[in-house]
């Protein structure tokens, strides 16, 4: 068998489609189909089950399919191995965003980034947790940035930063007129929250859940962004919580109504999350060192508590 067979079985699993599984490793169709044929005749079993639309593994191809990730895997290990040692730091590298981080992160470091290692080339792209971890698994990211403790098995974490979360709260509002919260002012009835899929939005539920049960058929004024949570805050609507980064970018009219929380602050973690197999290493440790260089200077909070990302976690203490 050769690694390029494995490939195309692993191209095959993933679109399900033996036409598309061509397009995306760049040959015809008839030359992918027997190059999988001969690998299923030297194993003597059939990987993959034609006779179901989509196309299936078979109980066997499963096995094969997760073997496969890790060989592929490993012979990437050799380019890399190579790279580190000519202190080679380029290359197309896959990074994954969350979408409550990838508006404030981004346009902080990718410039500084850019300029330092120029033969580095990132393909970003913005996705939900489940998807990161999904893609992470499969092989198709290098790395991704998101909230963390995930506690995955097989998943690094390398924190980057405790972003301090901040209630904003209308003039209108019934807190509006305290110094700094504690969380138990907070009623998660009350807030306007991220819609499902955002990790942002359990972590708010996290911290709130052990000063006050919740009753989820009230949470019904939800938002894919937090400029619109914002908009509808200073339409009366109610008060929400955002990631510290968000508020640096509000108008000066809107910054009057926040409110930092008493110490401990209440924060997430962001880390750079990878493979435990740990490939391309250099790009990983570059991306990290940039970031850490542009966040120390935006944010310098000491004393925060962690908020777990996971659904219905309690908080870390740090």
């Amino acid at each position: 068998m050769t690694i390029t067979q494995l490939h195309y079985v692993l191209a095959v699993a993933e679109h399900k489609n033996f036409t598309k599984a061509a397009q995306k490793v760049f040959v015809t169709q008839p030359t992918l189909s027997m190059q999988i044929q001969k690998l299923e005749e030297e194993l003597e079993v059939t990987i993959f089950d034609r006779s179901k639309k989509p196309i299936q593994l078979t109980e066997v191809g499963e096995k094969i399919v997760q073997q496969a990730r890790n060989i592929v895997n490993e012979s990437d290990r050799i380019q890399d191995i190579v790279d580190q040692q000519k202190g080679f730091i380029g290359g197309v590298f896959r990074l994954g965003v969350i979408p409550t981080v990838m508006p404030t992160l981004l346009p902080m470091f990718i410039g500084h980034f850019m300029k330092k290692y120029p033969k580095v080339k990132l393909k970003i792209e913005e996705l939900h947790t489940e998807a990161i971890l999904e893609k992470l698994k499969e092989g198709h990211l290098d790395a991704a940035i998101a909230a963390t403790p995930l506690k995955i098995e097989g998943i690094k974490e390398n924190a980057l930063y405790y972003e301090p979360f901040v209630a904003y709260i209308p003039e209108n509002h019934p807190l509006s007129g305290m110094g700094k919260l504690e969380v138990n002012d907070l009623d998660i009835n009350e807030l306007l929250l991220l819609e499902d899929g955002h990790c942002f939005k359990d972590g708010i539920i996290n911290l709130c859940k052990a000063s006050r049960e919740y009753d989820e058929d009230q949470l019904q004024l939800e938002s894919g962004s937090f400029e619109t949570l914002v908009k509808l805050a200073n339409e009366g609507l109610g008060m929400t919580l955002l990631p510290y980064l968000h508020t640096l970018d509000l108008h000066e009219s809107e910054k009057k109504n926040l409110k930092m929380f008493k110490d401990p602050v209440p924060a997430r973690e962001v880390s750079l999350i990878y493979n435990r197999s740990e490939l391309k290493m250099q790009i990983i440790e570059a991306i990290r060192s940039t970031i850490a260089g542009v966040v120390k200077g935006a944010i310098t909070f000491q004393n925060v508590q962690i908020i777990s990302p996971l659904k219905r976690q309690k908080e870390l203490s740090h």
